[in-house]
């Protein structure tokens, strides 16, 4: 079966993270959140993925290759112009296989998601549907475009924001299409599936369903977001084959050095070649790799930069470090702070803070 993995957006929320590498290429729980969704992709029985890219587009096949060691089949359709999501679909449709009515998954590769990929493909067969969405279910469905459905489970309709939404189901980003109706979609323009492709589809009474689903879901695109969908896969809450360890309080990947003394936990990880001095504490934080927090420094839900170096004694707690960033001793940055690639703050310089640096 074919599949597309939508990887094409540059992650702006997620800066300075995003400098360096496309956002589903950023290493949650010691891997890229691509693997993990492949991986997934791979156990359902998904042969043949299309990775459909934009920013950054080289990382990807530098990191999975023709995807055999993923025990996949991988092609790569790179995305000169963002065309929004039914174009970068679109953009891949001549790379697709299967027939005008084989069923062909779409994944955003942004999304953590534990949805049973197979019984999406078995509803979306068994309705014969043009196309299935994967709904989940939020506690306030204020901030989301909303999916209403029938007893049926047919869509009714997409609605934008608005304060009293009719129901709590969302979009989730993962889609069956039937693969006859990526082929009607325009090309040479962008087009956005959400406002334009299923709207139309609805409009013209083909049949549009939604599969509800209350397994683990969550958008990577904040940094609070990326911290926690990293803590859950390293603690087990969100199961992954591609975790590179068990499953625990902690992840120390090969290569790093954590003091004796330190306590690392939280569903913390610590990249590989990164050191971690005596009595420092790394609670529910990310470090990527070659990251250094020095003796006594406190790192809470927090993401560190590849080979940033965290001074002893500081505090970091809801912040980002970009790659690189030199935080001498005595700092102290809380609340959504976020500090570039190329900074030094000297001894002393911020005892508090939530601005970018």
């Amino acid at each position: 079966m074919d599949a597309v993995m939508l990887v094409g957006g540059q992650g702006t929320r997620l800066r300075p993270l995003t400098m360096s590498a496309p956002k589903p290429m950023l290493p949650v729980a010691g891997v890229p959140v691509t693997a993990h969704m492949l991986a997934r992709a791979r156990d359902a029985g998904i042969d043949r993925v299309v990775l459909a890219t934009s920013y950054r587009a080289e990382v990807f096949e530098e990191y999975f290759g023709d995807g055999s060691a993923h025990g996949l089949q991988l092609e790569y359709v790179t995305e000169t112009e963002p065309m929004g999501t039914g174009g970068a679909i679109r953009n891949v449709a001549e790379r697709l296989h299967g027939g005008p009515g084989d069923p062909v998954v779409i994944f955003n590769g942004d999304i953590l998601a534990g949805l049973d990929i197979q019984a999406l493909v078995a509803r979306h067969t068994g309705t014969g549907a043009a196309v299935t969405l994967h709904l989940t279910r939020v506690v306030d469905p204020r901030a989301f475009g909303v999916v209403p459905v029938d007893d049926d489970g047919r869509v009714t309709a997409f609605l934008e924001k608005t304060p009293d939404p009719p129901t709590n189901l969302i979009n989730a980003g993962c889609y069956v299409f039937r693969r006859s109706v990526i082929d009607t979609i325009p090309t040479g323009r962008p087009v956005s599936v959400e406002r334009e492709t299923f709207p139309g589809l609805l409009a013209a009474g083909t049949a549009v369903m939604g599969y509800p689903d209350d397994t683990y879901w969550l958008d990577l695109g904040t940094p609070a977001a990326f911290v926690q969908g990293s803590r859950d896969l390293v603690t087990g809450r969100m199961a992954s084959p591609a975790l590179p360890g068990p499953v625990g309080d902690c992840l120390v990947l090969p290569g790093a050095v954590v003091a004796a003394d330190a306590k690392i936990g939280g569903g913390a990880t610590v990249g590989a070649g990164a050191w971690v001095g005596a009595g420092a504490a790394i609670d529910g934080a990310v470090l990527f790799d070659g990251a250094v927090v020095e003796a006594g420094a406190v790192v809470r839900d927090s993401v560190i930069g590849r080979d940033a170096v965290i001074g002893s004694g500081v505090a970091l707690d809801g912040v980002v470090i970009g790659d690189g960033v030199r935080i001498e001793r005595g700092n102290e940055l809380r609340s959504g702070a976020r500090v570039f690639p190329g900074v030094v703050l000297s001894a002393g310089a911020v005892r508090f803070s939530s601005d970018r640096t």
